[in-house]
């Protein structure tokens, strides 16, 4: 309780005054813009339609785009792929292939990982290192240019 007391004083003092707590969130002295009221906006008008309206909905794929429906399991034969194809299920494909290659990726990855780690244990098995090898290179760039001297 003196606690509390203490920082009603000091702060008196300083020549803060007390407030109610919802008038310290409307006062918190920084600059407060005045709310501006936002007049009715305009009654919307009918956008025309995204497309136009002779076209078919579809997409008529490409050789590549045959490929990755092929690949991603949508068709078995690129003969069952029909000649107009929705956006919707090239997109799908293909992303469904993007997720395949990621993963062939990681797995090429961790498998170099697990390649350099073999190498660099045998390397070790054979006392070899980068450190010793540098050495031997700068050995022999120093004997050649003594000779070259």
């Amino acid at each position: 309780m003196n606690f509390f007391r203490s920082r009603l004083s000091i702060g008196n003092f300083i020549g803060q005054r007390c407030r109610q707590v919802p008038e310290t969130w409307s006062h918190r002295g920084m600059c407060n813009k005045p709310q501006e009221v936002k007049a009715e906006p305009l009654p919307a008008v009918p956008e025309p339609a995204p497309r136009a309206g002779f076209r078919l909905p579809g997409y008529r794929p490409s050789n590549m785009d045959k490929k990755i429906l092929l690949w991603s399991g949508r068709f078995k034969t690129a003969d069952q792929i029909p000649e107009l194809v929705s956006f919707e299920m090239i997109d799908a494909a293909r992303n469904k292939v993007r997720v395949k290659a990621c993963y062939v990726m990681m797995a090429t990855t961790i498998g170099a990982c697990l390649v350099m780690v073999l190498m660099g244990k045998r390397a070790a098995g054979r006392h070899e290192s980068l450190t010793g090898q540098n050495m031997e290179r700068k050995a022999k760039w120093k004997e050649e240019l003594q000779k070259a001297q």
